[in-house]
């Protein structure tokens, strides 16, 4: 697995943590609304049949912008 994978891996992990855990802790509260405008925004993620299969679109920001100047010859600034 390369570097950039394994970075956005764990990235991905931390967010899915942290959501599961805000979630709980507003229903807790009874911040229902709050609660279910998070799993609204992540429930692909959320939700144990689909976790695996959402994909997550990446790109380094870097590496784009060589492309475009090798294929457009200007900065793209």
């Amino acid at each position: 697995m390369s570097t950039d994978t394994q970075r956005l891996s764990y990235q991905r992990d931390l967010v899915y943590d942290y959501c599961c855990e805000r979630f709980k802790e507003l229903m807790a509260e009874e911040r229902h609304e709050d609660a279910l405008a998070i799993a609204d925004e992540f429930f692909e993620w959320l939700d144990p049949d689909q976790m695996e299969q959402e994909e997550t679109l990446y790109f380094n920001e870097e590496e784009l912008q060589e492309v475009y100047q090798e294929r457009f010859g200007s900065d793209c600034e």
